[in-house]
């Protein structure tokens, strides 16, 4: 038995993560800022804030791997320093720590956020990175600052960058699928961008290769299923496994990004996330088109689960919770 502390176990990834290493026999810390329902035999919660560098500092201790995940994601009431604070300068200060505490491997979690717009897809780890929102922004500086500090000092790190991560627990998946089946979905723009997701029993394997493979050390891969597929063929997707028909509304993009800028001034005045954002339209206008090459011969990883049947363990699984 080893012990692993994975930091974000809160999140949908990370508690999926934490159950995973469980199963396979390690002794697991649990690190959020909120923890709910997540005690089990193997798990030793620890709740604060991943910026509480003397509380993170002893969860460190006699841990063998580091799983880090904790990041400033969706929230729209975090600061622009907030976001700073946390993807980057706490990042760097954990690999830091987890150097000094004798770690000995360290998975760091980006993001194909960091590209930005993929202008010639499929991109691959070795394409420009030009990020424009701020989570997308420090996450690639956060990534640049734990390379740079792993490669200095000779400390085992890998980066990996999952695209968008489905399945039963992630709000965005949930959202989507009761949204389509009541009927009220609706492109904004064409529907033909690409978005390229993977399950997250797939996405569980690539960390757990990262973790353990001697070939992952000082590399970045970048993880996800099979290939991309467009937005109507992905509403598709979800519309057959809802039982209802597929979206063929269709709004101007123009007009949505006024309402989503509306939207943010409202409830930001109130302290309240809005309904549509910005950020959120990035799902209908960014191409996410990626090679997942690198991950297939670096860590020997290989996706198991097609979006289809991704989608319907999913709804599966939220029907059984009663969720939708």
């Amino acid at each position: 038995m080893s012990r692993v502390l994975v930091t974000g176990a809160g999140g949908f990834i990370g508690r999926h993560l934490v159950q995973r290493q469980v199963e396979s026999g390690q002794h697991v810390r649990a690190l959020d800022l909120h923890l709910d329902g997540i005690a089990a035999d193997g798990v030793e919660p620890i709740e604060c804030d991943i910026r509480n560098r003397e509380r993170v500092r002893e969860a460190l201790q006699g841990c063998d791997v580091v799983f880090h995940l904790a990041s400033a994601h969706l929230s729209l009431r975090a600061t622009e320093q907030d976001y700073w604070d946390v993807n980057v300068t706490a990042a760097r200060s954990l690999v830091e720590d987890a150097a000094q505490a004798g770690v000995r491997r360290f998975v760091h979690c980006s993001s194909v956020g960091v590209h930005g717009e993929v202008r010639r897809p499929p991109a691959n780890e070795d394409s420009e990175c030009h990020p424009e929102l701020i989570y997308e922004r420090t996450k690639w500086e956060g990534e640049k600052a734990v390379r740079e500090i792993a490669q200095a000092s000779g400390f085992p790190l890998a980066v990996v960058r999952p695209v968008w991560v489905y399945g039963a627990g992630c709000g965005r998946t949930e959202k989507l699928m009761r949204t389509v089946r009541k009927g009220r979905f609706f492109y904004v723009g064409s529907g033909t961008t690409s978005r390229h997701c993977v399950y997250i029993s797939d996405m569980i394997d690539a960390f757990e290769l990262a973790a353990t493979v001697p070939a992952a050390v000082g590399q970045v891969v970048i993880v996800g299923d099979g290939g991309a597929v467009t937005l109507a063929d992905l509403m598709k997707v979800i519309a057959d496994t809802v039982g209802a028909p597929p979206p063929r509304i269709h709004l101007p993009f123009w007009a949505m990004w006024m309402a989503g800028v509306a939207a943010e001034t409202a409830f930001g005045a109130v302290g309240k996330e809005p309904p549509l954002s910005r950020r959120s339209l990035k799902f209908f206008t960014n191409n996410t088109s990626f090679d997942i090459s690198r991950a297939r011969k670096v860590l020997g990883y290989e996706p198991k689960v097609s979006l289809r049947e991704g989608m319907k363990r999913t709804y599966d699984r939220l029907r059984e919770q009663g969720r939708i």
